[in-house]
């Protein structure tokens, strides 16, 4: 019984065509872009630019952007001409069990859990975290933060208990996923038109702000102090900054997952991925080259100014007379972290849909809703165990897996693209890649420069995953396949 078994295009494009017992087609190519700028835009743009400017790239993180854009930009070619020429939800796991097997497939169904996951857990930690700060401070230390937190509160040394809010939007978010797709969609493009408005604000007044001074030097010169280290200066330094800020881009892939729920898939999923990363990448290129012209990059290296709420630093210490800006983008970044965490949770609901219904993952996960047609059993598992991590484990335990796991599914993809256009020259593809095999070998290139510039024990971290992933597998999953 061979681990490398693959699906046929032709049976995913019969299940594709199943319109009445699988997923209900709601989504237009408008909704996916919107989706996808939903996933995107959030704790990326707001937290984790500071963070590659203070830790690598200085004023240079603008490039780091542009080096994680292209990465994305190849990546996306290719989930695209996979998203229409095989319209079934699973995204990358999907792609890889029809061109690599069902091992490669399971593989990156495992790591998909790091980015969607987990991913959503390490986002609803910030966003209970934020709307603390937006209630003054006003929740209970113990209510706010899990049992493995504690801190100093008026001299009273207070352990945490559950994170209340983070399972908050966890649950809210998950009935409205139940609710249907076509729901959860609008409320996202409400959210969506919220956040890239105040995105925008902040461009436009921000600009007057910026010192030319701030941007000199513009690339973090060798020997710099704090910033000796190879992957910490030069372009090094803008690499590591890539890897860091590549956060900032999860979520276009997840529109992917949606294929089967688009209403016409051969246009619009093209549309959607490719359409929500490029407006993205030119908000954040935008963005960063304003952040770091009104605060010198320095500031976002040092804990007591503006490492984690760095946007509102910049704000209240360099924009004299706009504090209400500040609050206005602390609204924006909640509503950036439920839109996120909205289309994680999907994304992660809709793989393990995949999963399951190919006999990897048990029934349960494949069940619809008998009126709304979601797989609501999935959700609610999903709910409880993503809200274990978000009511009762640090966010920082994430850390940088979830943007490690995407770039594998990124390599995989390309690579898929290559494998199938050797194989299957032949077969329809509403969407073509262009430049192959140039674009998915530097896609593959691209995003495994980042993998490897990213700390060592996030790397042994990942591989850790795999390897429980690999147990599961060959103890459950390998001999309950439908294709088995």
């Amino acid at each position: 019984m061979s681990i490398f078994r693959k699906k046929s295009l032709e049976t995913l494009l019969a299940q594709s065509a199943d319109k009445d017992s699988g997923l209900k087609r709601t989504l237009g190519s408008w909704q996916l872009v919107f989706l996808g700028i939903g996933a995107i835009i959030g704790a990326g743009l707001f937290v984790r630019t500071a963070a590659a400017s203070g830790e690598a790239a200085g004023n240079a993180v603008t490039i780091s952007f542009i080096v994680a854009a292209v990465g994305c930009a190849f990546a996306g070619l290719c989930y695209a001409e996979f998203a229409a020429m095989i319209p079934i939800a699973g995204s990358a796991y999907t792609y890889a069990y029809t061109t690599m097997g069902e091992l490669i497939a399971w593989i990156i169904g495992w790591a998909l859990i790091l980015e969607y996951a987990l991913g959503a857990a390490t986002v609803s930690i910030a966003w209970s975290e934020y709307l603390n700060k937006l209630l003054g401070g006003n929740i209970p230390y113990n209510l706010c933060h899990g049992p493995f937190e504690s801190a100093t509160v008026d001299g009273v040394l207070v352990n945490g208990m559950v994170n209340l809010p983070a399972l908050f939007i966890l649950l809210a978010l998950s009935l409205l996923l139940i609710r249907g797709t076509q729901e959860s969609a609008f409320v996202n493009a409400i959210i969506v038109f919220l956040k890239v408005a105040i995105v925008l604000v902040f461009i436009v007044i921000g600009w007057s702000f910026i010192n030319p001074v701030n941007h000199t030097p513009y690339i973090i010169p060798e020997n710099f102090p704090g910033h000796e280290g190879f992957f910490q200066h030069g372009w090094g330094g803008i690499l590591k900054g890539a890897g860091i800020v590549f956060f900032a881009f999860i979520g276009f892939d997840a529109v992917s997952t949606a294929a089967q729920e688009a209403k016409n898939p051969k246009r619009d999923m093209p549309i959607g991925i490719l359409g929500s990363l490029l407006v993205c990448t030119v908000l954040y290129i935008l963005f960063s080259h304003v952040l770091t012209g009104v605060t010198p990059w320095a500031d976002f290296n040092d804990p007591t100014k503006g490492k984690e709420a760095s946007v509102a630093y910049a704000i209240s210490t360099y924009m004299a007379g706009y504090g209400w800006l500040a609050t206005a983008v602390t609204v924006a970044i909640l509503a950036g972290f439920s839109s996120v965490i909205l289309v994680m949770l999907m994304g992660q609901s809709r793989v393990f849909y995949s999963m399951s219904h190919d006999g990897l993952l048990p029934k349960i996960f494949s069940h619809l809703h008998p009126k709304f047609r979601t797989p609501y059993k999935s959700n609610l598992l999903l709910f409880c165990f993503v809200g274990i991590f978000g009511g009762f484990i640090p966010g920082s335990v994430a850390g940088d897996l979830t943007s490690i796991g995407t770039l594998l599914a990124f390599v995989i993809v390309c690579f898929g693209i290559l494998v199938m256009r050797k194989n299957d020259p032949q077969a329809i593809r509403p969407f073509r890649a262009p430049l192959v095999p140039f674009v998915p070998i530097a896609g593959i290139l691209i995003c495994s420069s980042m993998i490897i510039s990213l700390d060592q024990v996030t790397q042994l971290s990942a591989m850790a995953w795999m390897v429980v992933g690999l147990f599961i597998y060959f103890g459950y999953s390998r001999s309950r396949s439908k294709l088995g």
